[in-house]
């Protein structure tokens, strides 16, 4: 179900069990745990809201950095839902948020589960020439933007992080949302390619205390499986699982393969976050 809650774009599915939250990546919105909701169905009580400039939600205000904002607009719906704790579930940047909101309000957080943060300063300090690996591939991307061709910088940037599927077979209106929100891309840039909230250089990811799950597809840029080798090495006791046949956009592609580790370390069929191997 469709909702909006004091400007911000919200989706609702199933009505009992354990809540929880689900955040989207960038250029996308709430929707797009559609398939993951569906294959959760009657075993929890989901909530997923729009990123401020995505779905309906707000605009983004330059004032604050996005994940800030991200992360206020989570708090105001764990409070619109009766409070903490909740069950965090995100992707991408939106998996970043999470983090961030499990290190700032460690009251509101239960579990994460994140499937390929996007914090690349994890990966670039942990893996020499990373960095240089990233800027190639994002090369194009990087030109076009700079030059302030915004097609170019979308077909770009969907040409390494998308779903597979080439920039002319997308429907137009899709390709023209991409195009719409493409400067969001640079908006989250400090807190991607930088560590301003400290958790790493201040130890704030070993310090958490929570059942911590990182997801990243078999078929995904390098960056993704690195980043998650990294913060395994962060955060005690997390954990990892790959998803086979899946890429960067598995929660869109792969929706029940990554409901299923859902349901397996949140026991969702259960009681608790369950055992499934630390360090795997």
């Amino acid at each position: 179900m469709s909702d909006a809650l004091d400007g911000i774009g919200l989706r609702t599915w199933g009505q009992t069990g354990r809540k929880l939250l689900m955040i989207h990546c960038s250029l996308a919105h709430s929707g797009a745990w559609g398939g993951v909701a569906q294959a959760l169905d009657g075993l929890a009580q989901m909530r997923a809201f729009d990123l401020p400039g995505h779905g309906r939600s707000a605009d983004w205000d330059p004032a604050q950095s996005f994940q800030e904002q991200a992360r206020d607009m989570a708090v105001r719906v764990i409070e619109d839902w009766g409070g903490g704790p909740v069950d965090l579930v995100g992707h991408s940047f939106g998996a970043t948020v999470a983090l961030r909101l499990a290190v700032d309000r460690p009251d509101l957080v239960r579990s994460l589960a994140l499937y390929e943060p996007v914090f690349f300063t994890a990966a670039f300090r942990a893996f020499p020439g990373m960095e240089a690996q990233h800027d190639r591939d994002l090369a194009d991307f990087a030109t076009a933007f700079a030059a302030g061709d915004r097609e170019g910088a979308a077909r770009a940037f969907m040409r390494v992080w998308g779903d597979g599927r080439p920039w002319a077979s997308l429907p137009e209106a899709q390709r023209a949302g991409f195009v719409a929100r493409i400067h969001l891309i640079d908006a989250i840039r400090d807190t991607n390619y930088g560590d301003p909230a400290g958790m790493l250089s201040e130890g704030k990811l070993a310090a958490l205390d929570l059942p911590v799950l990182l997801m990243d597809g078999a078929d995904s840029p390098i960056f993704a499986p690195r980043i998650n080798e990294a913060l395994l090495a962060e955060i005690p006791g997390a954990r990892r699982q790959v998803v086979a046949g899946a890429a960067h956009m598995g929660v869109l592609t792969a929706p029940e393969a990554v409901a299923s580790l859902l349901k397996a370390f949140l026991d969702l069929e259960g009681a608790a976050p369950s055992a499934l191997p630390a360090g795997a």
